[in-house]
C-alpha cells in the first residue's frame, strides 16, 4: 500500500491515517487509490470490526490536491471504485470514526461526513471554501451537510465558505466529541473500543441500514431493511451472542 495512506491494525480496530502532512493532507490520485484499498480491507476483512480516520502532522486534510490535478491536466485517469478521495460515493458498511485535528476544509471536510461518528479536537476548522475560488463542492458535502444538521446552518457554510471552529458543530450536532488539540485520536480510539461490546455483524448492519435510509421512504424501510439485517441474524456472532447470554459470560466476537 502506499505511504501516503497508512494502516494499524489495534486488535479489530483498523487506523487509517492520511500520511501527506507536507500538503496538509491534500489527495491526490495516488492518495485516493490507496484510501480505497484502505477502505476495501476494513470491509472485507471480518477480524475489523471499526475503522478510524486521522491525518499525520495535525491535519486531518485540506482536500483536494490542485497542485497535482493541475499539473495532471483534464486527461482520462482510472477513478477509485468508491469514488473521490478513496471513499466519498462508497464508504465501507463497517461504522467508521472520524478523529479530526487542525483542518479538515473542502474534501477533509467531506471526508469527514463519510464516516458515521466524528471526534474533533477543539481547534479544528471545518468548512467548504470551494466557492471562494467559483469551485463546488462535489464530494457530497452539498447534500450530507444538511441531513446532519439544520438546514439554514449547513447552507450559510455552503455560501459563505467560512471555517468554523469544533464547538460550532458539536453544537449543532455535527460532531459527537471534543477532545483537547492534540488528543481526537486517542479518544476516537477510546469510543470505538466502547463499541467493541456490541456485536460487529449488527454493528455493520445497523450502520448500513441507517445509511441507505436517506434513499427510504418508511414503506420501502420495513423491506429493504431486511437484506441487510439478515445477514446479522444470520451470523455465528448472532449464535455467540446467545449463548454468551445464557452462560453469564462476556462474548467472542468473529465478524462473521
Amino acid at each position: 500500500m502506499s505511504q501516503r495512506i497508512l494502516t494499524d491494525r489495534r486488535g479489530p480496530i483498523l487506523i487509517v491515517t492520511v500520511n501527506r502532512p507536507e500538503a496538509k493532507n491534500a489527495f491526490d490520485d495516488e492518495s485516493s487509490h490507496a484510501m480505497c484499498a484502505a477502505m476495501d480491507m476494513l470491509e472485507n476483512e471480518d477480524e475489523l470490526f471499526i475503522g478510524v480516520i486521522t491525518g499525520a502532522g495535525g491535519n486531518f486534510s485540506a482536500g483536494a490536491d490542485l497542485k497535482a490535478a493541475a499539473a495532471r491536466g483534464d486527461g482520462p485517469r482510472e477513478r477509485p471504485h468508491r469514488g473521490g478521495f478513496g471513499i466519498m460515493q462508497r464508504p465501507p458498511c463497517k461504522p467508521l470514526i472520524a478523529a479530526v485535528e487542525g483542518y479538515a476544509v473542502g474534501g477533509g471536510l467531506e471526508m469527514a461526513l463519510c464516516c458515521d461518528l466524528i471526534v474533533a479536537a477543539s481547534d479544528t476548522k471545518m468548512g467548504l471554501p470551494e466557492v471562494r475560488h467559483n469551485v463546488v463542492a462535489i464530494g457530497g458535502g452539498l447534500f450530507r451537510l444538511p441531513r446532519r444538521m439544520p438546514y439554514h446552518i449547513a447552507m450559510e457554510l455552503a455560501l459563505s465558505g467560512q471555517f468554523k471552529d469544533a464547538a460550532f458543530f458539536e453544537r449543532h450536532g455535527l460532531v459527537n466529541r471534543v477532545s483537547e488539540p492534540g488528543q481526537a485520536l486517542d479518544m476516537a480510539v477510546d469510543l470505538a473500543e466502547s463499541l467493541l461490546v456490541n456485536g460487529p455483524t449488527a454493528l455493520a448492519a445497523s450502520k448500513e441500514i441507517m445509511w441507505q435510509s436517506h434513499n427510504w421512504s418508511d414503506a420501502d424501510g420495513w423491506a429493504n431493511q431486511m437484506p441487510i439485517a439478515q445477514r446479522a441474524l444470520d451470523s455465528e456472532d448472532r449464535r455467540e451472542g446467545l449463548k454468551a447470554f445464557a452462560e453469564k459470560r462476556k462474548p467472542v466476537w468473529k465478524g462473521r
